[in-house]
């Protein structure tokens, strides 16, 4: 049925068809936490990463239903930093830390969103970051396709904070990079035309971008 077409299409990365899924789920089987959270995580990576309102209000339904709804819970909180607002999904995920049980596969998660949410902004000079080996770590014992899920959107909070930060070199690379590990061979192109066009097609910059991209496979478009 829906219910488990859907997570597999999440684990595929056919966004736009998992969430099909999870409103047919939804119509055919009946309002669920469980089903409302999957259709905000469909939603927010539909979108790129970003906890969209539409995304928002998902997980929104899905609380009502269940109060101790992990996903939702968290989707939520990085919407809130996603729009800037870092105090309130701080303490939405400390509360969220206070809730969880001791082997819940969020408790990590929420620590490193806690850590990354802690660091300064990023301003000019600073370098903007992203997912490292201790994030991605932390999300191994999720299931895969929550786990594809938060690494896109923190991917997708890097390169917001690109659009801050124009001018971080390692930024860049580290962004096209990400989209190259999570097969967005587009996206990776995209961003290594953006951070071409910030520093000028004949910087030395744009050299070492293209060459780095190169390497990983991703050709600049004409």
């Amino acid at each position: 049925g829906w219910d488990v077409l859907a997570p597999v299409y999440l684990r595929l990365q056919r966004y736009a068809d998992a969430v099909t899924a999870y409103r047919n789920a939804i119509r055919l089987d009946g309002d669920s936490a469980a089903r409302q959270a999957g259709l905000g995580e469909a939603i927010a990576n539909a979108a790129g990463g970003i906890v969209t309102a539409e995304a928002q209000g998902a997980f929104d339904a899905a609380l009502k239903l269940d109060p101790a709804n992990a996903k939702a819970s968290f989707y939520l909180a990085m919407g809130l930093a996603q729009e800037g607002r870092k105090a309130e999904a701080a303490a939405a995920w400390q509360k969220m830390l206070g809730q969880l049980a001791p082997d819940s596969p969020w408790r990590n998660a929420v620590q490193q969103a806690l850590a990354e949410t802690a660091e300064p902004p990023a301003a000019a000079g600073k370098p903007a970051t992203g997912p490292d080996a201790g994030q991605v770590e932390a999300t191994q014992q999720m299931a895969p396709q929550d786990r594809q899920a938060m690494i896109e959107t923190m991917v997708a909070s890097l390169d917001d904070r690109l659009k801050q930060n124009p001018r971080d070199e390692e930024g860049w690379m580290r962004l096209i990079r990400s989209y190259v590990v999570l097969g967005e061979a587009d996206r990776a192109r995209d961003a290594l035309g953006r951070a071409v066009a910030v520093f000028g097609a004949d910087s030395e910059q744009a050299k070492k971008f293209t060459a780095f991209a190169a390497s990983l496979g991703v050709t600049a478009t004409e």
